[in-house]
């Protein structure tokens, strides 16, 4: 009786588990580009570079030369083709895609990648593919291992580097490239990967969402998708393997889920996600033409911070008003050779021009020796960057170490502010003399352009001091006699004040811009500006969170700049608002001394209401 009963409860038990494969499955990933997509999955592969390493004999360099000349020439041909294209994408990925494809025909010339191959194939006697793919992963570490504080930035210029090597690779092995024509309207694409080119050739009219196994949040590919407005998540372990041509998928980009094969109730909930999505969108693309006002008609600034002209799209979509940091160290990065004073000034022309009636705030190159800059390594006499490069020659000190730099900057900034209205900023400031060195150099500059008759504006840009150190900022009534405006770091501000790198793992749970010492220090510098009636803005990471612009508008700041993602949001929040409000919340705590304290009154000064229409 007790193996008939076994198999009783046995005999119906397997049909349902012979479909096992069939069962709804989530697959989370990294949210990319929000939105909510219901398709079929069309799942595509690129046949991988078979490209062993290989030696060759005295006798082959120049026939591997002429080898690696052939494919370059091709690779030119197909990203110009690539650049031909621009004209069918929405105008914001066009602004995007255009610069990094520029950057794929300089590493397509007489750059650093090409020489190390071509030096490689003659010294080392490689084969092209071999020699290519290690000068290119030669480049790429030296990149990622400089001590720099932008590690998204690192990873997208060692990206660009082995994007080339890639693509040099497959013309070298004749490895046709991904083809994405078959897949049909509505789809929700599934890749391994996808490159910045493969991005290139998606028609958002046609893609409902895509998702992929590799890549991040701060990747070319990432910012492409987001340029398109294609619902996409990336970083999904295991998809390629769950997900079959076919299937059923609700894609959410703003949660990072893929949900394949979806059960009634699942989507039914995408549906109703997709829903309120499309309404949410609809609101805040409303908030974008509406200015950024309290209740009580306070105007608050709200603008972005930019680090490669890449990103000048988001920036569009977003409704900024200006940009409010323009970091200069992308002109410096990845390069064999210094920027003159012309290339310098096409490259911040490319970006005032987009912004005519905007203001741009542009920093002057913040380098030092926590900074891996070859071209400046090799510019520039060397110096040893000592046991704790965060404390050492970088920002200003190291520009009035070098003059030359600040003055072709200078004279590139001075040439542009015929464009449009900019503003010059000075990293790492800590004391009055460096704000005053660098007027002398300024001025220096701006006589021996009108003596040369260069074009300048009728009034030179207002020349600005980052406040991003506590000596800085505990000295701000002594610098703001030098400088015609502050901007305040606050990411900096927080590391240096708390002695914390949030890098460092065993230490980044006490990184805390809510430390009473960080928002004293805050408040010291903005009232020291206000006393002056002299301009004051916050351009950390602190300006773009909702929640914390009670408290900033509370201790007098007006001047926010974000990443261009957060201003919708922002804006929301400043509209719900009242000043006297938020002054009397910024009071309560600066009375506090507890830091959790800080973060409950925080959390609990209200949701953000939804705006008024």
């Amino acid at each position: 009786m007790k193996t008939e009963k076994t198999d009783r409860t046995e005999k119906p038990e397997a049909p349902r588990r012979a479909p096992r494969r069939q069962r709804e499955l989530v697959v989370r990933g990294i949210p990319i580009s929000p939105g909510v997509a219901i398709g079929a999955v069309y799942d595509t592969s690129e046949e991988p570079t078979v490209a062993p390493r290989r030696a060759i004999t005295a006798a082959r360099v120049e026939e591997e030369r002429q080898r690696l000349a052939a494919a370059v020439t091709a690779s030119r041909k197909q990203v110009a083709k690539l650049k031909a294209r621009l004209g069918v994408l929405p105008e914001e990925a066009q602004e995007e895609l255009e610069p990094l494809l520029d950057a794929y025909a300089m590493m397509l010339g007489e750059s650093r990648l090409l020489r190390g191959a071509r030096r490689r194939i003659g010294e080392e006697l490689l084969a092209a593919e071999t020699a290519v793919q290690d000068e290119a992963e030669a480049i790429a570490a030296v990149i990622l291992a400089a001590k720099d504080d932008d590690k998204p930035g690192l990873r997208r210029r060692a990206g660009e580097v082995r994007e080339i090597a890639r693509r040099l690779t497959r013309n070298l092995t004749a490895t046709p490239f991904r083809s994405l024509k078959e897949v049909p309207a509505g789809a929700i694409l599934v890749a391994e990967e996808l490159t910045p080119a493969d991005a290139a050739l998606l028609d958002p009219a046609r893609i409902a969402g895509v998702a992929t196994e590799e890549g991040g949040a701060d990747g070319h590919t990432a910012i492409m998708l987001r340029a398109l407005g294609i619902p996409s998540v990336l970083g999904c372990a295991g998809l390629t393997e769950a997900a079959r041509r076919g299937d059923e998928a609700v894609l959410d980009g703003g949660a990072g889920t893929i949900v394949l094969r979806p059960g009634a109730a699942a989507l039914e909930a995408g549906q109703e996600s997709l829903a309120a999505y499309a309404k949410e969108k609809a609101r805040l693309a409303k908030l974008r033409r509406l200015p950024s006002v309290t209740l009580d008609g306070e105007e608050v600034e709200l603008q972005a911070n930019l680090e490669i002209p890449a990103e000048l799209p988001l920036i569009a979509q977003a409704g900024a008003q200006g940009i409010g940091l323009l970091r200069t160290e992308f002109l410096f990065m990845n390069r064999d050779d210094l920027p003159d004073e012309d290339a310098q000034f096409e490259a911040y022309s490319q970006i005032v021009g987009s912004l005519p009636e905007d203001g741009v705030t542009i920093r002057v190159l913040d380098w030092g020796g926590e900074k891996d800059m070859e071209a400046l390594a090799q510019g520039v006499e060397p110096w040893h960057s000592g046991p704790n490069p965060a404390l050492g020659l970088r920002g200003i000190r190291m520009l009035l170490k070098r003059p030359e730099l600040l003055e072709s900057q200078f004279a590139a900034i001075l040439r542009v502010a015929t464009q449009g209205p900019v503003r010059i900023l000075l990293p790492m400031v800590t004391v009055p003399a460096e704000v005053a060195q660098a007027r002398e150099i300024y001025e220096r500059v701006i006589r021996r352009l009108r003596r040369k008759g260069v074009a300048l504006p009728e009034k030179a840009p207002p020349l600005g001091a980052m406040i991003e150190t506590p000596g800085a900022a505990l000295a701000a009534d002594a610098i703001a006699l030098e400088a015609d405006f502050f901007a305040i770091g606050t990411n900096d501000l927080a590391m240096y004040t708390l002695a914390v790198d949030r890098a460092e793992a065993e230490v980044a749970h006490l990184y805390d811009p809510l430390h009473p010492a960080v928002l004293r220090l805050v408040q010291f510098a903005t009232e020291a500006a206000l006393r002056l009636r002299m301009p004051v803005s916050v351009c950390g990471e602190m300006a773009g969170n909702p929640r914390l612009v009670p408290l900033l508008l509370g201790l007098g700041l007006r001047s926010l700049s974000m990443n261009a993602s957060a201003i919708p949001r922002v804006k929301q929040m400043v509209r719900t608002l009242k000043i006297d409000d938020c002054a009397r919340f910024a009071r309560r705590v600066m009375e506090q001394g507890d830091p959790q304290r800080i973060q409950e009154l925080v959390l609990n000064f209200g949701e953000p209401a939804a705006g008024r229409e």
